[in-house]
């Protein structure tokens, strides 16, 4: 097929919006299968039946996994229509009366007419910075309200028992008790239970987020910034014969399957009087101290060092994966024999050792798949079904398990009753400002501050 009998035949898409974070995205499809192929991907009115000039709300769906990736409006222009220029139309409603809207001011009036409690409004930012697959899942659960609904229920229980506790302040002098003592404790414990496991669920959510931090360390020359160019398919990182030439860490981030990694080349750990190279390999231990994986890059023909050895020995990072590189031209007896040390060693897996040659490519599928499952077990593995990537939350479910806490003991220890109804109002307190149900002004211009213009 000719390219200019292409021209008009071809079904094309591209994104019409400029690339970037922005509150909308325009897709654009034009062809004579634009209509077929978007109702394969779309739940709503079907498109084919639809007259020209109209839109559509629905949401798109992969049907490949029936997962859905976004609520979206289909708008039809059936050839030959015409499109209005986008400065011109912005143009014209301000000369007549609007203004231009303030960063998150849409999703502000959102939250303000109801429409949207604070959690689902913050998940709407989430939902387009996110950057792949695993943390525009995580954002779409938020915004369809799988987190905020679990908090008001926690909310809701507390509220019911803060009442009789209040009511039986009111009754001091009776003698009376309505809030039993036992269901507060067991409700007390069964929340402080939830949201720890909350709270703890932040280090993995915002791993996923902002990309899970994966520390490449080794001894110098082994092969790490050689390792990173492969994974990066870019030369991003020097690599040369010369021990030491990385004397800093290198940052750089990749989406692999769900999951976006972000990758931190470190320098190497070795005996050094070099001033400036010491440095380095102290922020090459603060990066594998902050890691959530680590894979270990092993020059077959050197034993590990001491401080290779003693750093892992002290890491509370669980998941090392040690990667004999060179492999294409290294004898296998001393790959073997390399092996077996590494099996020794009472911090590795021996099923994570991996064989690869970062020269040439060999077994960096292999790495990237590791890493993916590596990722996935992290995430399935935080005893909760909603994982929290918001600070903010995080804080505040941090603070209610402290309150919280503070009640399971006042009731153990029999303390009065107007002590354990402050931290009872305390735990309400730091719940409810999470889904928006108390909140300050200053507080909400902060949040809505970061949002993009056009949400």
């Amino acid at each position: 097929m000719t390219e200019n009998s292409s021209l008009h035949t071809d079904t094309i898409c591209a994104i019409s919006t400029p690339h970037g974070v922005g509150g909308i995205a325009v897709i654009r499809i034009s062809g004579p299968e634009a209509l077929t192929i978007t109702d394969k991907i779309w739940h709503g009115k079907k498109l084919t039946d639809c007259a020209t000039h109209t839109a559509h709300f629905g949401t798109i769906v992969d049907p490949d996994t029936n997962e859905v990736l976004d609520e979206a409006v289909a708008t039809l222009f059936i050839a030959p229509a015409s499109i209005y220029v986008q400065r011109e139309l912005l143009s014209l409603l301000l000369r007549h009366g609007a203004r231009m809207a303030d960063p998150g001011e849409f999703s502000r009036r959102a939250f303000a007419s109801g429409r949207l409690d604070l959690a689902q409004a913050e998940a709407v930012a989430d939902i387009i910075a996110s950057d792949s697959r695993a943390a525009h899942r995580i954002a779409m659960k938020q915004m369809r309200g799988g987190f905020s609904k679990k908090i008001i229920q926690l909310r809701d229980k507390l509220v019911d028992l803060s009442s009789l506790l209040e009511l039986e302040l009111d009754f001091s002098e009776e003698d009376v008790e309505f809030a039993s003592r036992v269901k507060l404790l067991d409700l007390a414990k069964e929340i402080h239970t939830e949201v720890t496991r909350l709270s703890n669920s932040f280090a993995t959510g915002a791993a996923i987020k902002e990309g899970i931090p994966v520390a490449i360390i080794g001894a110098t020359n082994a092969g790490k910034s050689s390792l990173l160019n492969m994974l990066l398919n870019d030369d991003r990182a020097i690599v040369s014969d010369i021990h030491g030439t990385t004397r800093d860490t290198i940052e750089e981030t990749i989406e692999i399957g769900n999951y976006r990694f972000r990758f931190i080349d470190t320098a190497g750990l070795r005996h050094t009087t070099d001033a400036i190279e010491q440095i380095g390999i102290e922020r090459s231990r603060k990066a594998i101290g902050s890691a959530s994986i680590i894979l270990l890059v092993i020059d077959p023909q050197e034993a590990l060092s001491s401080e290779i050895t003693d750093t892992l020995h002290n890491t509370d990072c669980s998941q090392i994966l040690p990667l004999i590189n060179k492999t294409d031209i290294t004898a296998p007896g001393i790959i073997a024999s390399r092996r077996a040390e590494l099996t020794a060693l009472p911090f590795i897996n021996a099923d994570n050792i991996l064989e690869i040659s970062a020269g040439t490519g060999q077994g960096i599928d292999n790495v990237k798949h590791r890493l993916t499952e590596h990722a996935l077990h992290n995430e399935q593995n935080t005893g909760s079904e909603i994982l929290v990537t918001n600070i903010r939350h995080a804080e505040a479910l941090r603070q209610a398990a402290t309150a919280t806490e503070r009640v399971i003991n006042g009731v153990i220890q029999n303390i009065p009753g107007d002590f354990i109804a402050q931290d009872l109002r305390e735990t309400i307190h730091h719940l409810s400002s999470i889904t928006g149900q108390i909140s300050s002004q200053d507080i909400l211009t902060n949040i809505f501050s970061h949002f993009c213009i056009g949400k």
